[in-house]
């Protein structure tokens, strides 16, 4: 009796022993996977725990310290803090008086630790590799430093370093933000243009120094000759004419001095006058480039759209063509599981003949009238499609039109713009003498007219030419031998006159009256005369 109560203490005790170390293995157990599920987030990363974390929030974000992450609910993934470099090399872009620049530049970004700005870059750029993240932030820093510099004449962007760069901190930040990024800095290593413009405001400018330069050590020279010349007055004062004359003979050359740098000052402002009006005519030159260049670019997108739409046009009506067709099978199909039921359930002769009838009009439905009717669908797309083709084609055919009226109105006042600058620099350059500009314009249009004068005579047929004088000689003088008086001076006149006026009549075809005479040769007679009449003859 005691060794079996012996051997059943001995049992419950190796049961709890069991017991225990399971429990004990349990928790050892539990307290791994405490430990190996507790992560810490190190200084240069972002802990990002994602899964069931509460609220409406689909990601909790740590910079420092550390969480739990429950297994099988939650799982972790890390964002690098280190900063990324991205180059930007921009070549183009256009500024704000339509002169395109080249603004290579570097920037560095970072994801940043606010905790909104966290949450944005765990939704967008979790997961993403050091390059995916490079080239989406390179695309919103490209698109940004090209709306700067669209704003910005090249004036500015040249002198006012301080606002460009303060206007791409601004909207460059704007943009990454949006994806959990912050921008670190930002490096322009150069501006240039195609055009030269920025290379010749340097060289305006350095220009502009060394005149400066000149002026002011002219100033000083004058300045310390001035001086020299009042200490050697107070000091030789009292001296003899011989000091007077070497005064004289210094003021001389300080007059010498002053006219070299006036000269110089002059030939400086007439330098800067034609740099500007190069620049000015390089500026329309560029203007018109850029317009002759954008509406190119809107003919290509009119013409790409225009294709676009034709293509979508010609889908739709080959997708309705089926599905008319596909509709008008599944009806024939349903006419004959009709049929086939009607037939199977009738039961009399009555019920057979119903059902031959009612084949008979399901045949005539299906061999006649349904393959008219996919006929008339089919015929009803066709038109339709024709129909929207032509009405697309007439409007492309429109635009088109327009443009190229519109563009030649644009040649045409560029040309006119120009031509109006030619002779605004014309009358400048003959401001003198106002006669010399209206002169050298008509010298300039003489050959045209020449020419239209001749194309005006050139088929015109002259078969003869009567020159019509009165007579009268200039160099007889009233008083002198030989003179004739007003009287027989008219008389003389009025008779050598009349052959020219019956040629002109008998040309014209015009009947004269009798009062005038004949011409010898002629058959008319003169059928009545006065004595005035007489007396001339």
């Amino acid at each position: 009796m005691s060794n079996t109560l012996a051997q059943a203490s001995q049992g419950n005790t190796m049961l709890v022993a069991a017991a225990v170390g399971s429990i004990l293995l349990l928790l050892f157990f539990c307290l791994v996977i405490l430990i190996k599920q507790y992560k810490r987030c190190p200084s240069n990363r972002i802990l990002v725990v994602y899964g069931k974390v509460g609220g409406k929030k689909a990601s909790k974000c740590l910079h420092g310290g550390g969480t739990f992450v429950v297994p099988l609910v939650q799982d972790f993934a890390y964002l690098s803090l280190e900063p990324i470099v991205i180059e930007i090399p921009l070549e183009g872009a256009l500024s704000l008086n339509n002169i395109r620049v080249n603004v290579p530049s570097t920037f560095t970004v970072g994801v940043s630790t606010d905790p909104v700005l966290m949450n944005n870059a765990a939704e967008r750029l979790l997961m993403l590799n050091v390059q995916q993240v490079r080239e989406q932030a390179q695309d919103i820093i490209l698109g940004q430093l090209r709306l700067v510099i669209a704003t910005l004449s090249i004036e500015e962007i040249n002198k006012d370093r301080e606002k460009f760069m303060g206007l791409i901190n601004e909207n460059v930040a704007q943009e990454v933000n949006k994806i959990g990024l912050e921008l670190i800095n930002v490096n322009v290593r150069d501006i240039t243009d195609e055009s030269g413009y920025i290379q010749a405001i340097g060289q305006r400018a350095a220009a502009e120094a060394i005149n400066r330069a000149k002026v002011e050590v002219a100033q000083q020279v004058r300045d310390g000759a001035t001086g020299e010349a009042i200490a050697n007055r107070e000091k030789t004062v009292g001296v003899a004419n011989e000091r007077a004359s070497s005064i004289e003979g210094e003021k001389q050359a300080e007059q010498k001095q002053r006219i070299a740098v006036a000269a110089f000052e002059a030939q400086a402002v007439t330098g800067e006058a034609q740099a500007k009006r190069d620049r000015e005519i390089a500026i329309a030159e560029r203007n018109a480039e850029t317009i002759a260049a954008q509406k190119h670019a809107e003919q290509e997108q009119r013409i790409k759209v225009a294709t676009a739409e034709a293509q979508a046009v010609t889908g739709e009506n080959t997708s309705r063509e089926s599905i008319a067709e596909s509709t008008a099978n599944l009806r024939e199909v349903e006419a004959e599981a009709r049929r086939r039921a009607e037939v199977a359930t009738a039961q009399s002769r009555e019920a057979a003949l119903r059902a031959e009838r009612e084949q008979e009009l399901a045949r005539l439905a299906k061999e006649v009238l349904a393959p008219q009717e996919v006929e008339k669908q089919r015929i009803e797309i066709a038109a339709e499609a024709e129909a929207e083709r032509t009405r697309r084609e007439a409007k492309g055919d429109a635009d088109a039109v327009l443009f190229k009226y519109r563009a030649e109105a644009e040649g045409q006042r560029a040309v006119l713009e120009a031509k109006a600058e030619g002779y605004r620099q014309l009358m400048l350059a003959a401001g003198s003498d106002p006669r010399v500009a209206p002169t050298l314009l008509l010298i300039e249009q003489l050959p045209q007219l020449v020419r239209e004068q001749v194309k005006a005579i050139s088929n015109l047929k002259i078969d003869k030419i009567t020159v019509w004088d009165s007579g009268r000689s200039g160099g007889q003088i009233e008083g002198k031998p030989g003179a004739r008086g007003a009287t027989a001076d008219f008389l003389s006149g009025m008779i050598g006159a009349l052959p020219p006026v019956h040629e002109l009549a008998k040309q014209a075809g015009i009947e004269l009256p009798g009062a005038l005479g004949k011409v010898e040769g002629q058959d008319r007679v003169i059928p009545h005369q006065s004595d005035t009449e007489r007396d001339l003859g």
